[in-house]
């Protein structure tokens, strides 16, 4: 059975009349504008905020869809890759009913979504080298499975998944895959947007948060073939990208030339961080990383990071996550910030001693 898009959409969505806002109806950028009930006197700011912005985001998309090798219409922003995760539930998955398939450990808002939306899920955990069981994951689908999240590189475990794994995957369900690529750009993995013209049941989500150092203007990106992108825009909020928003995005995308040397430099101090952390005795392995962040493994992790909140340092405790007993995930800093880190746990290191 072929993927049709029409078949996995709850029912009523097809029949939706999206609301039609003023920018729907007209998309000049010049007029005499009183048809939004906008204040025609301004922003208390000074600034030009008392316009409502583009819901489509149409200045972003054309660069994007230039640097993506897209077209505008494959493209959705939303209010960062959680209003995308969150709207892809809505459209595809029943109440009660339908379930989506997660591969622990991973992305935590994927079941948070799901809880809110009262999805099924179910979990089919990594191996223990934090790769897809690809087969468990096959036998896991049954007739109310709609959608499977594929984190790659995997947050927490910081891995890249094996590629014909996830096209194995894409291939035998025909249901929605959704391949969230938040981390890419610190691989050396070609992203699965090259692919989508192979697989129209494929989703490709990414992020300005990370690469792009946007994470405070919440502004997320998923990739898709026009028909699923059209539903997105479907249901979405009318103007869920705010007009500072898409204009700091704009002024990025002109100097996208920059993102290569910001990578660089985070990678560089991936590659420091990991071998100072390979000194530490209490270190007792570094899983391997396509991201901007190190999963570590250490004695007492637990122990380790309380004492790094004392020193003002914060981590991120994974130790009761499956898989990720006793880890530590830790973030590429910037050179100061990450020879504080050393510092701070050689100084615990005698106490580590007395512990073991």
């Amino acid at each position: 059975m072929a993927f049709v898009l029409e078949k996995l959409l709850r029912p009523h969505i097809l029949h939706i009349k999206p609301y039609s806002s003023a920018r729907d109806e007209y998309t000049g950028k010049v007029g005499v504008f009183l048809d939004a009930n906008e204040n025609p006197y301004g922003a208390l700011t000074g600034e030009a905020f008392n316009r409502y912005p583009d819901p489509y985001q149409s200045d972003i998309k054309e660069k994007l869809a230039l640097i993506k090798g897209l077209s505008t219409a494959q493209i959705f922003l939303g209010n960062g890759s959680d209003e995308a995760i969150d709207l892809l539930m809505r459209a595809f998955c029943v109440p009660g009913k339908d379930n989506i398939i997660l591969l622990p450990p991973t992305y935590g808002m994927y079941e948070v979504s799901a809880s809110i939306n009262d999805i099924a899920v179910k979990r089919v955990n990594l191996s223990e080298e934090f790769q897809m069981r690809t087969e468990a994951i096959l036998e896991a689908v049954d007739e109310f499975t709609k959608i499977i999240f594929i984190c790659s590189p995997n947050n927490p475990s910081g891995n890249k998944m094996d590629r014909d794994a996830i096209r194995k995957i894409i291939t035998s369900f025909h249901g929605l895959v959704v391949v969230d690529e938040a981390y890419i750009d610190f691989s050396d993995e070609p992203s699965f947007t090259t692919e989508l013209s192979n697989f129209p049941n494929l989703l490709v989500m990414q992020t300005f948060s990370k690469a792009w150092g946007l994470a405070n203007l919440r502004i997320g990106m998923a990739f898709a073939s026009e028909s699923i992108i059209r539903i997105l825009n479907l249901i979405k909020p009318p103007y869920n990208i705010s007009g500072l928003t898409q204009q700091k995005v704009l002024d990025s995308l002109e100097q996208a030339d920059k993102i290569d040397g910001l990578v660089k430099n985070v990678l560089t101090e991936r590659i420091y961080l990991k071998q100072e952390l390979e000194k530490l005795p209490f270190v007792l392995k570094i899983y391997p990383s396509h991201a901007n962040f190190l999963l570590v493994k250490m004695d007492h992790a637990r122990k380790i990071y309380e004492f790094l909140i004392h020193e003002m340092i914060i981590v991120r405790d994974r130790s009761k996550v499956v898989l990720c007993e006793d880890c530590l995930r830790i973030s590429v800093g910037a050179r100061e910030e990450n020879k504080q880190l050393i510092e701070a746990l050689k100084r615990y290191e005698p106490i580590i001693k007395n512990l073991n």
